[in-house]
C-alpha cells in the first residue's frame, strides 16, 4: 500500500492517508485538520487520486489527532475506528480543546468500531494489523503493514524518543513495556511513521533510542 503524510498545524500533527492505488481505497489515520484550508488539502488529495475513503482510524483520541474526525466522518460517510479504552477521551474532546486553549468549535464524539489487538483493517487489497501500545493513552494503537514494511505508531514511538505519559490515562512504565514488547520485535527495516516529526525505522530505534535502553532516562515528548 501507499502512504501519504500531511503535517497539520495543531502541534505539528502527522495525519496519514494509507491507500491502495489500484483498487482506489483509502483510510485516513489520525485526522488532525483544524481549519478549512487543511480540510481542503485533504479533499484535494483524495479527489486528485480518485480515492474512496473506507475508514477513519485513530491511533488514539487526544485532541490533536482527532479534531478533524467529525469533518472526515461527515464528508466521507464512514465509521471511526479506535480502541475502546480511549472512548473516555473521545467523549471529552471539547474539554481537551479548552485545556489547550483551542478556540475552534469542537464536538465530542464516539468511536463507531472498536479495535482489538490482532484485528486486520482492509484497505483495498492491503491490510493494517492493529497493535495495542498503551501508555501514552490507555487505548493507543499502532497500525502495521507487513507487506509494505511500515508501522504507524501514533504518539508511542518517535525518532529518538517516546510519547509523554502525563496526560489522563498515561503510564510511562507501561508505555516503555508496550514499545519493547509489541513494536521492537518488528523487522529492523520496518519504517516507523510517528504522530509527530520525521520517520525512522524499528532497527534504528532499537539500537539508538535512549529511552529504550535498559535504564532509560525518561523525558516527555508529545
Amino acid at each position: 500500500m501507499n502512504i501519504a503524510k500531511f503535517e497539520f498545524s495543531l502541534f505539528g500533527i502527522n495525519t496519514y492517508v494509507v491507500y491502495d492505488s489500484k483498487e482506489k481505497k483509502a483510510a485516513i489515520v489520525d485526522p488532525g485538520m483544524i481549519n478549512r484550508q487543511e480540510e481542503e488539502a485533504m479533499e484535494r488529495f483524495i479527489e486528485r487520486n480518485a480515492l474512496e475513503v473506507t475508514s477513519i482510524i485513530n491511533t488514539h483520541l487526544h485532541i490533536d489527532h482527532a479534531i478533524g474526525a467529525a469533518f472526515a466522518k461527515n464528508k466521507y460517510k464512514v465509521p471511526i475506528f479506535g480502541h475502546k479504552d480511549d472512548e473516555f477521551l473521545a467523549s471529552r474532546l471539547r474539554q481537551q480543546a479548552e485545556a489547550f486553549g483551542i478556540n475552534t468549535e469542537v464536538e465530542d464524539m464516539s468511536i463507531d468500531t472498536y479495535l482489538e489487538p490482532g484485528d486486520k483493517i482492509k484497505v483495498g487489497s492491503g491490510e493494517l494489523e492493529v497493535i495495542h501500545v498503551p501508555g501514552h493513552s490507555p487505548g493507543s494503537i499502532a497500525l502495521y503493514d507487513k507487506e509494505g514494511d511500515f508501522v504507524i505508531t501514533g504518539d508511542a514511538l518517535f525518532e529518538g524518543s517516546v510519547g509523554r505519559a502525563d496526560l489522563p490515562g498515561g503510564n510511562g512504565e507501561q508505555l516503555i513495556k508496550s514499545i519493547k514488547d509489541n513494536l521492537l520485535p518488528l523487522p529492523d527495516n520496518t519504517v516507523v511513521y510517528p504522530g509527530h516529526g520525521p520517520s525512522t525505522t524499528i532497527g534504528r530505534e532499537r539500537a539508538a533510542n535512549p529511552f529504550l535502553s535498559p535504564n532509560p532516562h525518561y523525558r516527555l515528548k508529545f
